[in-house]
C-alpha cells in the first residue's frame, strides 16, 4: 500500500505555504480569556429512550517531560494525585462514586490494575470497584466510553474515569533466558542442582530487555510510520516543522492566558509544586531546521521538534447521568454524545485513526463536518497525514469504501489551545484531556458540538462528538 499512496498521492497539491497560513490564521483566530461567547442554536443530540451522559468536571495534573519532577514517583502516584485535583475541585462525595476506570499502557507490575491502587490512595472508600483498561494511546477514551456504557446501562449513576502514564521509569526485564534460569533456580532443591544451572549463565544473559515504543505485529515504531505517511501525502519536513510551531504556540498563547482549566497543582512529595506543563517550548523554523531525522536516517522529516516527547501525567474526569448530577447541584459542562471506535492496517495506516473514525461518528450522529465547532485531535504523529487523508477522494474511495471524502476540518476551529505536540503526551491520559479541552473551548467560543479523534498504536483510532451543556 505504501508504494500505491506514493505514487497516487505524491501529485495532490501541497504547499509549505499552507502550513505557514494555517499557522497564523490559527494564531490569529484564538481568542482571549473573557466572557464566555453565546453558544450558537442547533439541535441537541438526545435520543429517546437513551440516558443523557454528562461531564461533570475534568482535570490533570501538569503534564511534564519525562525524568523531570515526576521521576522518582509511581504511576498510581499521579493518578492518584488527579483523583485528588478531582474531588478538590468538585466536592463530590467518595462514597456517591459507584465505580472508576482508568487508562493506562506501560503498566507497572507492582500495580497493574493502578486504577484501584490510585483510588485507595486517593481516600475512596475500598467497596469502591475500580478497574484499569489499555488501548494504547487511546486508553482514557476507553477508560470514558466505559463509563458512559455503565451509566447509559442503569449499572451507574457515577463513574470517575481516567488515565495515567510514567515513562520515566519503565519496567526494564531480564533477557528471557535469564527469566527462564531463575525461576528454573528458584524450583531447584539442592545446592548441586542450584549450583548447576548457576553455571549454564552465559554473558548475554545479562543484556536487559528494554521496552520499545514499537508495534508487536510490525516491529515498526510510530516515527517510522509517520515518516512513511508524510512521504506518501508528499508532507515536507517544512510543513511539519511549521505546524509544531504553531501547536507550541497556541500551547503558550493558552498557558498564558489562563485557557488550561484542566490542569490541577501537583505538590510533588519532597520537591515544590508543580503547577504548569513543561513542554511547551515554542521555538523558530530556523532552529527546528537545524535537527537531524530522528526516526528514517537520513532522509526522512520526523524529528524530535515535529514529534510528542515522552511524557508523565494522569487525567481524571468526573461523569454522570444528567438526573444525577442535577439532583447534586452540580452543572455539567457537555454531554458525551455518539462515540465511535475504528481498525484499520497496522503497517501502512498505523496512525489514520482520525481518518477512518471521523466520518462514522458524524455519520452516527447524524452531523456534518459543518456542524462542528471545536475540533480536538490527538497530535503526537502523523497529524497532518491524517488532514491531508481526511481530504483526500482519491484515499477516501480507494481505502475507506466512502464515494467521496469527508474533508479537513478547518484549522480556525482545529486544536487552538496546542495539542499534544507541546501540551505532552502520556499514552494512557491524553482521551480525558482531549475531551474536556473541547468542553471548555465549546464554553469559551461559543459553539455546540465539538469532535475529539485520536489515534492509537495497532491502527487503532476512536472519535466522539462533545455537546455543549445548556449554559
Amino acid at each position: 500500500m505504501s508504494s500505491m499512496l506514493s505514487s497516487a498521492l505524491r501529485n495532490l497539491p501541497v504547499s509549505s505555504a499552507w502550513a505557514a497560513g494555517a499557522f497564523t490564521r490559527s494564531l490569529s483566530c484564538s481568542s482571549p480569556f473573557q466572557a464566555a461567547a453565546q453558544p450558537k442554536t442547533k439541535k441537541t443530540l438526545g435520543k429517546t429512550g437513551v440516558k443523557n451522559v454528562v461531564v461533570v468536571e475534568g482535570v490533570r495534573i501538569p503534564f511534564l517531560q519525562s525524568g523531570t519532577t515526576y521521576a522518582d514517583l509511581m504511576p498510581h502516584d499521579l493518578a492518584r494525585a488527579a483523583l485528588q485535583g478531582l474531588l478538590t475541585r468538585t466536592s463530590v462525595p467518595r462514597d456517591v462514586v459507584d465505580y472508576i476506570v482508568y487508562g493506562t499502557v506501560i503498566q507497572e507490575v507492582k500495580t497493574s490494575n493502578v486504577a484501584r491502587e490510585a483510588a485507595l490512595g486517593a481516600g475512596f472508600s475500598d467497596k469502591t470497584p475500580a478497574h484499569t483498561v489499555t488501548m494504547a494511546c487511546i486508553s482514557s477514551n476507553q477508560a470514558m466510553t466505559t463509563g458512559v456504557g455503565m451509566i447509559a446501562a442503569g449499572q451507574c449513576d457515577v463513574v470517575v474515569a481516567g488515565g495515567v502514564e510514567l515513562m520515566s521509569d519503565v519496567p526494564i526485564r531480564h533477557s528471557r533466558k535469564m527469566r527462564k534460569t531463575m525461576l528454573t533456580l528458584n524450583r531447584a532443591k539442592t545446592l548441586g542442582q542450584k549450583l548447576s544451572l548457576i553455571s549454564k549463565i552465559r554473558p548475554d544473559y545479562f543484556a536487559p530487555e528494554l521496552p520499545a515504543v514499537a508495534e508487536f505485529s510490525t516491529s515498526e515504531t510510530m516515527g517510522h510510520s509517520a515518516d512513511r505517511l508524510a512521504a506518501a501525502f508528499g508532507i515536507s519536513r517544512l510543513e511539519q516543522d511549521e505546524y509544531a510551531l504553531r501547536s507550541h504556540s497556541l500551547a503558550k498563547k493558552a498557558q498564558d492566558e489562563g485557557l488550561l482549566q484542566d490542569v490541577v497543582p501537583f505538590k510533588v512529595p519532597g520537591k515544590d509544586t508543580v503547577t504548569k506543563d513543561n513542554g511547551i517550548r515554542p521555538s523558530s523554523l530556523e532552529q527546528m531546521g537545524k535537527l537531524k531525522p530522528a526516526f528514517v536516517k537520513p532522509y526522512g522529516t520526523v524529528t524530535a521538534a515535529n514529534s510528542s516527547f515522552l511524557t508523565d501525567g494522569a487525567s481524571a474526569m468526573l461523569i454522570m447521568s444528567e438526573e444525577k448530577a442535577l439532583a447534586m447541584g452540580y452543572k455539567p459542562k457537555a454531554y458525551l454524545r455518539d462515540f465511535v471506535y475504528v481498525s484499520q492496517d497496522p503497517k501502512d495506516q498505523l496512525l489514520l485513526g482520525p481518518t477512518y473514525a471521523t466520518p462514522k461518528v458524524l455519520e452516527k450522529a447524524g452531523l456534518t463536518l459543518s456542524d462542528i465547532d471545536v475540533f480536538e485531535f490527538h497530535e503526537a504523529f502523523a497529524i497532518l497525514a491524517n488532514l491531508k487523508a481526511m481530504d483526500s477522494d482519491w484515499f477516501a474511495q480507494n481505502y475507506m469504501g466512502r464515494k467521496a471524502k469527508v474533508g479537513a476540518p478547518p484549522l480556525d476551529k482545529f486544536n487552538t489551545w496546542g495539542g499534544s505536540l507541546s501540551l505532552g503526551h502520556p499514552f494512557g491520559a491524553t482521551g480525558c484531556r482531549l475531551v474536556i479541552t473541547a468542553a471548555h473551548r465549546l464554553k469559551k467560543e461559543g459553539g455546540q458540538y465539538g469532535l475529539v479523534a485520536a489515534c492509537a498504536a495497532g491502527g487503532q483510532g476512536h472519535a466522539m462528538i462533545v455537546e455543549l451543556y445548556p449554559q
